[in-house]
């Protein structure tokens, strides 16, 4: 069996805003705030904007590998 062409591959996030965070954990954004304060979730900033690691999140849910269908926004093509 091949694989599917590349344009129908979901590309799976490094790193997450933290709305999307709150989102995907079901989580509210002080409780994600909270988390990345005491260092249950990694952070990296890029000039103004905390971005959430994916990994991260993933870790705190207790998953090894990312969701086949992830919530996130929808990308920009």
């Amino acid at each position: 069996m091949s694989e599917p062409p590349a344009s129908d591959r979901r590309l799976v996030p490094i790193t997450v805003r933290v709305a999307t965070a709150a989102r995907i954990t079901s989580l509210s954004r002080s409780r994600i705030y909270e988390l990345i304060q005491s260092g249950d979730i990694e952070t990296v900033k890029v000039g103004r904007a905390m971005l959430v690691k994916y990994r991260s999140v993933l870790a705190l849910l207790g998953e090894d590998t990312p969701p086949a269908d992830p919530y996130l926004p929808p990308t920009h093509r």
